[in-house]
């Protein structure tokens, strides 16, 4: 912490804090910066090694609020565990964060929605079969046995839709399905998938939400469905196309939050 501290001299603690997903990096040119921070330069910092991660933290104002934005995350399938994954989101708490918003881009699995379309998250399943909470719990942090019942903050929905609305963005409520990848999913686990409830499907945003809900952290969670998955009639979805779809809606997704961040100043 000391290493990021020694950077931001002079500027005001982080209200909100933001994690970029891929594809989504383009958010930071709505932000004003003031600092910019290197994981590589943060002691013991997990590096990001997946295509279109910067790897380094912004700070500055968006909206006219203070914040902190990830600009690439850590993953499980890059071999990290669940502790590293969830480094960011608790060095953000400790710097001041009070909200988190969590962006990701992931698989669409309602047939009624199509690539490109933002979606608000309202639930998760966590299909990882993973934890940043195992082990001796850290009670200055959170409790033993953390509430997950209202893991995405209802009243942040509810904003999040009557900014979407006035800003004439169209956006979907759904349930996000976390997995650990980096394999994409077959048609039997999509029709899994779909029949447990979920929307939507990555290879994220779980473990860092577990981690911030523990904390006490607020979350608003949105995710860029960038390619449909239909198991009767399964197509490639490479990380190029799934780069590019992000892409074409980090437009909207970045106005977007932007409003919404100016609501929680």
């Amino acid at each position: 912490m000391q290493a990021i501290r020694e950077r931001l001299s002079g500027l005001p603690e982080p209200k909100v804090g933001i994690i970029l997903g891929t594809g989504l990096g383009g958010l930071a040119d709505a932000m004003q910066v003031h600092a910019a921070v290197p994981y590589a330069d943060i002691p013991e910092f997990p590096r990001s090694t997946v295509q279109s991660h910067a790897g380094r933290f912004l700070f500055g104002t968006l909206g006219g609020v203070p914040v902190v934005m990830q600009q690439g995350r850590n993953h499980l399938y890059e071999g990290y565990g669940p502790d590293d994954v969830c480094m960011g989101v608790r060095c953000m708490a400790q710097l001041g964060m009070q909200t988190l918003i969590v962006t990701n881009a992931a698989g669409c699995l309602n047939p009624q929605w199509d690539a490109g379309d933002l979606m608000v998250i309202t639930d998760h399943i966590n299909f990882t079969g993973r934890t940043p909470l195992s082990g001796e719990n850290h009670e200055v942090w959170g409790p033993r046995f953390p509430d997950m019942s209202r893991a995405y903050d209802p009243q942040l929905v509810r904003t999040a839709l009557e900014q979407a609305d006035a800003l004439g963005i169209r956006l979907e409520r759904g349930v996000y399905v976390g997995v650990c990848g980096p394999q994409m999913e077959t048609p039997a686990e999509t029709r899994m998938f779909k029949r447990l409830g979920a929307d939507a499907v990555g290879m994220s945003t779980v473990m860092e939400v577990i981690a911030a809900r523990h904390m006490g952290i607020r979350v608003l969670g949105f995710s860029c469905l960038t390619n449909k998955n239909l198991p009767d009639c399964m197509e490639d979805a490479p990380i190029e196309t799934v780069i590019a779809m992000a892409n074409r809606s980090g437009g909207n997704l970045a106005r977007l939050i932007e409003s919404v961040t100016a609501r929680l100043g």
